[in-house]
């Protein structure tokens, strides 16, 4: 009977769909777990095809070649550590999501995940059946279960596990990030280790995926729910877990505990991890925005910069008659202090052009929001453009009250690649820039002095489409804004709970009533960065024709 259990913990971070890639990194920490002696080396949920992988895992073609990267890695690390690696299985004609343990050159088990997610970014129960309780696995003489990430949510899989013979429970995890799940996560595994007495190990996968990222932050806890190692928040880790055996059971010897992020830095760490694998997975090296001189592509710019380096970040100021002398200023500055490429280009003669060019189909119209949102779209010609010729992928720059409401030009100022700040309440964008101008971490590219001018940041918000224009010209101020938009959106609030928490009815509704219609815009928007419960895409999903109305 062995009295010490010897576990790597491989927060990885996968490419979807590149199974060789994938597997390679596989055979990369095997070889270093067998040098370090290990008994069993521990990848996260689904990672030999990458995670949230939708109806890609229904394509047969993918999951015949999943299993048979699977088999060779067996093959391949026989003479070593056992491997538990997730991919999908078919067994009997249906999927699942499975977990491999591979031991002697085969696969000697599979544990079938039980409890499928549906909810939120979750789809499982479209895409896989449910399986079996299952038992633990043999590993040089330990048994070890392993409740695959919901599995773990919920009370009966692990305690079928304790009940069965399981020593130490590993749970594999393909979780991504929304801000504050951390504790949610922690606590639920403190019940489940309270519950099984046993120790439990919450190993979670790192990395951008479209818009979601994935944070690891894995982590061992003891019997009694005592933490005894912590792994970083959303960077690639390998950790060499011991484990002993004592009079009282298994238990974890006391490692590194890695101090965790507060909530501003980490919503800020995935906008730029985001964007990073976003660029990083889809092959562009390089990224241009529109420029304003206004808050948020000051916030956007910074980002990139910090993602990718200020070498690969093209910023393009388009002014018309209406941009300020205010804002060309501010434009030119931050783009200094990032260290960017910068490129100006007026928009008046090309929209001359447009305008002459419509002027016989406008005659007799008085000129108004059409003419205002040409300047939008003339801009957004000139960014394509200069994203087709040089190979840059073109960020947008609205933020998620913009992006609620509908304040933002569809084909205009909408057109793009990638929104890194799509779900960020311009309340947020605000915080969040005031907080990098005093913050530098060494995962940034960018400087560490004061980036974002504080005049980009204390000046009024306008879209300078028309003279003096503000944007409290067309909606309500933006604290009371958010505030709205954060009890209809993120909390399903009803029109009468706002009016009850101190709103104006009639603000509240026409606020509902911007969120409603605009659907179609959100529905051809580009992806984001996720850091709420409640982002717009596979969060929150709404028809987009629909004449509901709250009538509270």
């Amino acid at each position: 009977m062995a009295d010490t259990f010897r576990l790597t913990l491989v927060q990885a971070n996968p490419v979807m769909g590149d199974l060789a890639g994938n597997a390679n990194k596989v055979r990369e920490v095997w070889a270093e777990a067998k040098a370090a002696g290990s008994d069993m080396a521990a990848f996260p949920e689904m990672f030999i095809v990458g995670y949230n992988a939708q109806d890609l895992v229904l394509k047969p073609a993918l999951q015949a070649a999943a299993l048979a990267e699977i088999e060779q890695l067996a093959v391949d690390c026989a003479d070593g550590p056992v491997v538990a690696v997730g991919g999908p299985l078919v067994r009997d004609g249906a999927l699942y999501n499975a977990y491999f343990i591979l031991k002697g050159g085969k696969i000697a088990h599979t544990q079938l995940k039980h409890h499928l997610p549906n909810y939120t970014v979750f789809d499982e129960e479209r895409l896989f059946a449910h399986g079996p309780m299952g038992g633990p696995y043999d590993v040089n003489g330990v048994r070890v279960g392993s409740p695959i990430c919901e599995d773990a949510w919920f009370e009966d899989v692990p305690e079928t596990m304790e009940e069965t013979g399981a020593e130490i429970l590993v749970v594999p995890n393909g979780s991504p990030y929304f801000r504050d799940k951390f504790d949610r996560r922690m606590n639920h595994m403190v019940a489940r280790v309270i519950e099984t007495e046993l120790p439990l190990v919450y190993l979670n996968m790192v990395g951008g995926q479209d818009d979601q990222v994935f944070d690891g932050g894995s982590f061992v806890l003891n019997p009694g729910g005592q933490l005894a190692m912590q792994l970083p928040v959303f960077d690639e880790a390998v950790a060499h877990v011991e484990f002993e055996r004592t009079a009282a059971g298994w238990r974890c010897k006391d490692g590194p505990k890695a101090l965790l992020p507060a909530g501003e830095e980490q919503d800020y760490r995935v906008c730029v991890e985001a964007l990073r694998d976003y660029m990083g997975k889809t092959g562009f090296k390089k990224v241009l925005l529109g420029l304003s001189g206004g808050i948020d592509s000051a916030l956007v710019a910074t980002i990139a910069v910090d993602a990718l380096g200020p070498e690969n970040v093209r910023c393009v100021m388009l002014p018309s008659e209406y941009t300020s002398q205010e804002s060309l200023d501010d434009a030119e500055d931050i783009a200094k202090r990032l260290g960017v490429h910068y490129d100006y280009v007026p928009i008046a003669e090309g929209r001359a052009a447009i305008t002459n060019t419509l002027a016989p189909l406008f005659e007799g119209t008085e000129p108004g929001l059409t003419e205002e949102n040409i300047q939008s779209r003339l801009r957004g010609l000139l960014l394509m453009a200069l994203s087709n010729k040089f190979g840059e992928m073109l960020l947008t720059t609205g933020n998620k009250s913009e992006v609620a409401v509908g304040y933002a030009t569809i084909y205009g100022d909408m057109a793009g690649g990638y929104n890194p700040i799509k779900d960020m309440y311009k309340t947020r964008v605000f915080e969040t820039s005031r907080w990098r101008n005093n913050v530098h971490r060494d995962w940034m590219n960018g400087p560490e002095s004061e980036v974002i001018p504080v005049n980009i940041i204390d000046k009024p918000p306008s879209a300078e489409l028309r003279p003096d224009q503000k944007d409290e010209d067309s909606l309500p101020p933006y604290d009371v804004l958010d505030a709205i938009l954060f009890m209809l959106v993120d909390e399903d609030k009803s029109v009468a709970d706002c009016v009850a928490a101190g709103y104006d009815r009639e603000t509240v509704k026409r606020v509902e009533h911007l969120v409603y219609i605009s659907e179609y815009k959100r529905f051809q928007s580009a992806p984001g960065a996720r850091l709420s419960k409640k982002a717009f895409w596979l969060d929150r999903r709404y028809p987009i024709v629909n004449r509901f109305r709250d009538p509270s």
